[in-house]
């Protein structure tokens, strides 16, 4: 196993492995946590009770964080002519329709999200082998794929985000940055985890949120106790 650095060992130290601790301390020790020269980001690790491969417990949507992401969303509009200059407007990174296609069938994917609308699905489906492993697939359930092209560009770009439970039932996300407030990361978490206690499938039994653990991109991670998050 790799050796962990001596500035990983001596933040990590800080947290007592013995104890797990309320959204409002994790979200205080996590900027403590960080050693990294770049602005890290604050990821959250949910493990959920549901199993994936049965279709009425798939966890996924999307979520407005309050306070954005704190990073830059490059943004691909797969549309007709007629709805091009408003992704453009609002903010697209590409906008275009065959020629991205070809460009993505030939292995392209520099982008985060991919936004649709539906008339043009019929020539994106092919496109399920290249996009869908890199869950980059446009989705109606994902508020992906919309007419409403300007407003679903705007919204992905000021902190909207798109989940999935992968198939193990372990769910991750960003929900903000060191350079945060521990404030604005508290905000940013509990948004979050209110969509994901609303979204419990009624077909999942027992426990719904296992375990759930904060941490920047190169930290420890900080395990947050489940009475704290049911009492959100």
């Amino acid at each position: 196993m790799a050796k962990k650095g001596k500035k990983y060992q001596m933040v990590a130290e800080l947290i007592d492995r013995e104890m797990e601790y309320t959204i409002e301390e994790a979200c205080d020790l996590v900027k403590k946590t960080s050693t990294a020269s770049f602005d890290e980001s604050v990821d959250l690790d949910l493990r959920l009770g549901v199993d994936p491969r049965h279709a009425d417990q798939m966890v996924r949507g999307t979520v407005s964080l309050p306070h954005g992401t704190g990073r830059s969303v490059r943004i691909l509009a797969l549309v007709n002519e007629a709805k091009q200059e408003e992704a453009k407007e609002a903010g697209a990174d590409h906008v275009g329709l065959d020629e991205y296609i070809t460009k993505i069938e030939e292995g392209w994917a520099d982008v985060d999200i991919i936004i649709a609308t539906p008339d043009v699905m019929g020539k994106i489906g092919r496109l399920g082998r290249q996009l869908g492993p890199r869950g980059l697939m446009p989705n109606p359930k994902s508020g992906t794929v919309t007419m409403d092209v300007g407003s679903a560009v705007k919204e992905f770009k000021t902190g909207k985000i798109d989940f999935r439970v992968d198939k193990t039932g372990i769910l991750h996300t960003s929900v903000g940055k060191v350079s945060f407030d521990a404030n604005a990361l508290r905000e940013n978490l509990i948004s979050f985890l209110q969509n994901i206690i609303r979204l419990r499938p009624s077909t999942a039994k027992g426990t719904y949120i296992k375990s759930a653990y904060l941490s920047t991109t190169m930290g420890p991670s900080i395990p947050i106790s489940r009475s704290s998050i049911t009492s959100i």
